[in-house]
């Protein structure tokens, strides 16, 4: 329903925004809540889900592995350390729109795992801190493409609060980070932001 208001079109603004709001702390309570659920079943297998569906780079059999790493972490604390930038990037992206939402996902998921994959190291890859630089990248390449002063100024206030992660894509960083599921992540980002920038306006 749409309120009736002088300016009907700041009033359906309004609503798809709530809306959208409405539908991202769903989606995103709902995807962390499942992450929950499977470390806590993970736990119980004494992490054995790890070496079944965890990343393991240049294997064919490990292709499939993908879709499922980042539904899984190596312990609690590698989840508690990723749930709250995973909520506050993913719920920003969602104010976009569904569509941009699932575009950044996909490219930040299939990103970080395919960087793994190819150049990764030895061992098992699992971990959503990929997804988190894929939103984080996205969004602050998305508030310069938009020419949007709001979405610049939040762009270098997250820079601010949370640019540190992006020393993460270094591979000089703590060695047993996966570097390579943050810099494909992040590159996934961008490649959604670029993908989804604003059309010029043609003049005739």
């Amino acid at each position: 329903m749409v309120l009736e208001t002088p300016d009907g079109s700041k009033a359906e603004a309004k609503e798809t925004l709530a809306g959208r709001a409405k539908g991202g702390l769903l989606f995103m309570g709902g995807f962390v809540i499942l992450l929950y659920v499977i470390e806590f079943l993970n736990t119980l297998m004494r992490h054995g889900l790890n070496a079944t569906f965890g990343l393991r780079s240049r294997s064919l059999d490990g292709v499939l592995d993908i879709l499922t790493f980042p539904l899984l972490h190596a312990n609690l604390n590698h989840l508690l350390s990723n749930t709250l930038p995973l909520i506050i990037f993913g719920f920003l992206v969602f104010l976009a729109g569904i569509r941009v939402f699932l575009t950044a996902l996909a490219f930040s998921w299939l990103g970080s795992g395919l960087t793994v994959w190819l150049i990764g190291g030895g061992g098992v890859t699992v971990g959503a801190s990929g997804l988190v630089f894929g939103f984080f990248a996205f969004l602050l390449v998305r508030g310069f493409f938009n020419r949007s002063w709001w979405q610049i100024l939040l762009s270098v206030v997250l820079f601010m609060a949370y640019g540190s992660i992006l020393f993460g894509v270094l591979p000089t960083v703590m060695g047993f980070i996966s570097w390579q599921a943050h810099l494909g992540g992040a590159i996934g980002g961008i490649i959604a932001a670029i993908l989804l920038r604003p059309k010029p306006r043609t003049i005739i």
